[in-house]
């Protein structure tokens, strides 16, 4: 499972008494309508990123050879440099999610594509081990579900926030039975996994994109840049990790 953090960054409000971006409904909804497209082209971004980044190593052997390596049961084994990568993951998204308020906006974009990036490494197994066609698929059901889900929550009056702490308490429980399959290797908890993973991250896309609208209604326009990326990550995170769920579901082995 891809790394995921839900700690929205405390970003300084618009005041009243200062000239807000907005002054009435309209305004408002052009303002909520720039932050969001300048969310969701940063999250396209960093898919486009991660998509070129997992072709480039593909398509060179030596780097390929040097990462990863195909077993005979058809496993793929990783390299030390893979393993350090997936800390630096880590390290990554708590730094853009933690500490976002201290990073100028130019250094927090990089950070972001940087993570984009290394996540196109650490995801290339997954092209080695699945079909094209059914990788395909996936992505394209991924995209369609990601896309309802997010247009429901932009959309929607009813209040999600009540849900994020189940959502939140649902993706540790998964975490933790994810962990321990790891050495139990049962398949049956295997799939239970998989759909459980799938619905998570079906709510979280939801909740996500609420709030990250809410958050956009109480930002000043100094700080869009910082929320762009802060909800960029998040969506990136919810799309990666509900297209790998779904993968397990659907995909299919060479």
């Amino acid at each position: 499972m891809n790394n995921y953090n839900n700690y929205p960054p405390e970003l300084p409000q618009a005041q009243a008494t200062q000239a807000a971006p907005y002054q009435n409904e309209w305004s408002l909804s052009a303002y909520m309508t720039k932050v969001m497209r300048k969310v969701y082209l940063k999250m396209f971004l960093g898919l486009l990123v991660t998509a070129i980044t997992s072709w480039f190593i593909l398509s060179n052997e030596t780097i390929l050879s040097s990462m990863f390596t195909i077993d005979a049961d058809g496993s793929v084994s990783l390299s030390g440099f893979v393993y350090v990568l997936f800390f630096a993951e880590l390290g990554l998204v708590f730094a853009l999610s933690m500490a976002i308020n201290k990073l100028s906006p130019l250094v927090a974009s990089l950070l972001f594509y940087a993570y984009a990036l290394i996540n196109g490494i650490t995801l290339t197994p997954i092209f080695l081990a699945y079909t094209m066609s059914s990788i395909a698929l996936t992505f394209f059901v991924t995209a369609g579900v990601f896309l309802a889900m997010s247009v429901y929550g932009y959309t929607t009056k009813s209040d999600l926030t009540k849900f994020g702490t189940y959502l939140i308490m649902a993706l540790i429980g998964l975490i933790v039975c994810t962990i321990i399959n790891i050495f139990w290797a049962n398949s049956v908890m295997d799939w239970i996994i998989s759909f459980a993973g799938v619905a998570i991250f079906i709510g979280l896309t939801a909740w996500d994109t609420q709030k990250i609208k809410n958050m956009a209604q109480q930002t000043d326009e100094a700080n869009v840049s910082k929320l762009a990326t802060w909800g960029a990550l998040s969506l990136y995170l919810d799309f990666i990790n509900l297209f790998l769920y779904l993968l397990r579901i659907l995909g299919s082995r060479d």
